[in-house]
């Protein structure tokens, strides 16, 4: 399946002041986290990818452009030849689409309409989102509806207490947003064409199409209590590149020991040609 990527946004809450990045090209190790979730979706078959851009664009053109594959693969250096023992994107498509500065994310969607409108479904993310959630069920678990759209939906992250307050002032309770039987929106989302039927010009992709659908019984819901980690923040960037530099790295779920095999085989070979 295609994935929509939204990655045009100001992304003010993550500005220090100093950088003109745009959220998705803040780093997490020695990659951005747009590279984090399209690695995550190409570690489940899906490496046709559309950039909705706009602010910073540049960016996330140039990274792209004059991509180093030596920067998180392994690779031999034969004089001034690199002989590379993995790849991360020589499979991979990517359409790059300018959708303005200043749009929604219904209006970004909508201007990417001719590049998927002809497919069965496909997938879209904030880019800006890390989770170790399996893709597959919640595909399928989408596959077996006549939703309209899907969305992974998460415990709430906020570490804010609910209280319950009696008419006199006391309470009777108090408890964590967790606790709470809640559930937001984790940003990993799923469509049919159909989607584009309820899409207007300049509309908000959740409040205007998604939230209209739902109650029309026409989205679904697949609900993943396993890692989710927003960037949203630079305190939340900041937890994740601690997390990465710590080896803690659930949302990698394609550095599994199978994945590495290839290259183990490759070093034993070249240690047997040097003997």
């Amino acid at each position: 399946m295609k994935v929509v990527l939204f990655c045009g946004g100001y992304g003010m809450r993550m500005r220090d002041g100093t950088s003109d990045l745009p959220k998705p090209m803040h780093p997490v190790g020695p990659r951005p986290l747009i590279w984090h979730v399209m690695r995550y979706y190409a570690h489940f078959g899906h490496t046709d990818f559309v950039l909705c851009l706009g602010y910073g664009a540049h960016h996330i053109k140039d990274f792209f452009l004059n991509y180093d594959e030596t920067a998180s693969n392994d690779f031999v250096l034969h004089g001034d030849e690199v002989e590379l023992l993995g790849s991360d994107i020589k499979d991979w498509t990517i359409t790059f689409v300018h959708t303005g500065l200043d749009s929604a994310i219904g209006e970004r969607l909508r201007r990417v309409e001719p590049f998927v409108r002809e497919e069965e479904m496909f997938l879209a993310n904030y880019a800006d989102v890390l989770t170790d959630a399996p893709l597959d069920d919640m595909v399928a678990g989408f596959r077996s509806t006549d939703a309209v759209g899907g969305l992974m939906a998460v415990p709430p992250q906020s570490a804010f207490h609910c209280v319950d307050v009696r008419d006199d002032g006391t309470l009777s309770s108090i408890s964590s947003l967790q606790q709470m039987p809640l559930w937001e929106n984790g940003g990993y989302l799923i469509f049919r064409p159909e989607v584009f039927d309820h899409l207007t010009e300049g509309c908000d992709l959740i409040g205007d199409v998604c939230a209209p659908l739902a109650r029309t019984g026409r989205m679904f819901g697949y609900r993943h209590k396993g890692f989710w980690h927003p960037a949203d923040t630079v305190k939340e960037r900041t937890a994740l590149e601690a997390a990465y530099q710590s080896g803690n790295r659930p949302w990698m779920v394609w550095d599994t020991p199978q994945d590495r095999e290839p290259l183990h085989a490759a070093i034993a070979e070249l240690a047997t040609i040097e003997r």
